[in-house]
């Protein structure tokens, strides 16, 4: 993958972030239909801004991004445009929701950032094998429980 290089009207930038945050409670909330609703509200709330999603997948309980932000914005601002604009919207399409989270907030308070140096494409790789990878481990860590007070 190629280092692109932004370019405001004076500036040439090139600021990418990996950027984790998760629902409420860590609920696994994010399945079929509001996984494909979340997506699209954060696609489209990026593109308001001009912010480019790089690579991005949702997990049953957490949102795993690689965003490429301009130098005009700081990323606690993007990240709380992006969490509380994206939090009416669900509420909004999904209605439901609103019984388990009361008080229409839909993300946990906190994120998790780190910039983006040369590995790009290791990050992005990682991110989009991420659901898979998970998958796998499961089926292998798989326990046969036996009840430790029977003689054998």
């Amino acid at each position: 993958m190629a280092q692109k290089a932004y370019s405001l009207s004076h500036t040439k930038w090139m600021c990418k972030y990996r950027i984790v945050f998760t629902p409420k409670y860590r609920r696994k909330v994010i399945y079929n239909q509001i996984r494909s609703d979340i997506g699209e509200i954060l696609r489209k709330l990026c593109e308001y801004k001009g912010i480019e999603i790089i690579e991005g997948h949702l997990m049953p309980d957490h949102v795993h991004v690689l965003l490429a932000i301009p130098p005009k914005y700081s990323v606690a601002s993007v990240m709380g445009y992006l969490k509380g604009k994206s939090s009416l919207m669900i509420f909004d399409r999904h209605a439901n929701l609103k019984y388990k989270f009361g008080n229409r907030k839909f993300w946990a308070e906190g994120y998790y950032v780190s910039t983006v140096g040369l590995n790009e494409a290791t990050i992005a790789k990682y991110i989009r094998e991420q659901e898979s990878h998970d998958i796998a481990l499961d089926k292998l860590s798989v326990k046969e429980y036996e009840d430790s007070f029977k003689r054998g």
